[in-house]
């Protein structure tokens, strides 16, 4: 009878713990959504299925701080849709400076895999004015070399992002693609 309530109170202990101070339910017993990668390709606006695909992704694997949970295709799309949300909310420098710069090398590798060649170059191009064409993996390091070489890199990179903004390739049209090629590895 005495283990019967102590159950019981923790029991009834987890679930008081799934409310705020204001009573509000934190939702930690609801189920989750599941990602159906089917369900979401019968969308009919193409940017809505790479968004919706791109938000599953980056909550699966943590906005990138778990990347090893997402399968190689999954990288692909995180890679790329974090580049561009970074060049369009503040540029090459900005895409640097945060996390997104972590994976900048394998970024241009992506790009080539789907087919996007001239984004591609503008990657690299923007790469290459770290020493040697490498951009430090860790951030940190990678913030520091931005102060050492921003002064000079800056016209490029706005060259770069003038670039971009120009989209000669259809980016999310070679995702979806690529997407609708690997469609089994998207869980």
């Amino acid at each position: 009878m005495k283990m019967k309530r102590i159950i019981a109170f923790f029991a009834f202990g987890l679930y008081a713990l799934s409310f705020n101070t204001n009573g509000q339910d934190m939702g930690f017993f609801k189920k989750k959504p599941t990602f159906n990668i089917d369900e979401i390709l019968k969308k009919s606006d193409p940017t809505e299925i790479v968004m919706a695909i791109d938000e599953h992704l980056n909550q699966k694997s943590n906005y990138g701080e778990d990347i090893e949970v997402l399968t190689e295709p999954e990288r692909v799309i995180l890679f790329i849709e974090n580049l561009e949300r970074e060049i369009n909310n503040g540029g090459f420098n900005q895409f640097y400076f945060n996390s997104s710069g972590d994976f900048s090398h394998e970024t241009v590798d992506v790009l080539i895999k789907i087919g996007a060649t001239k984004t591609s170059e503008i990657v690299r191009m923007a790469n290459s004015e770290f020493p040697d064409s490498t951009v430090p993996k860790d951030r940190t390091k990678r913030q520091i070399q931005l102060e050492q070489i921003k002064e000079v890199a800056n016209s490029t990179w706005e060259q770069c992002d003038q670039k971009f903004y120009q989209y000669e390739d259809d980016l999310v049209g070679l995702l979806l693609l690529f997407v609708k090629e690997h469609k089994s590895e998207f869980n």
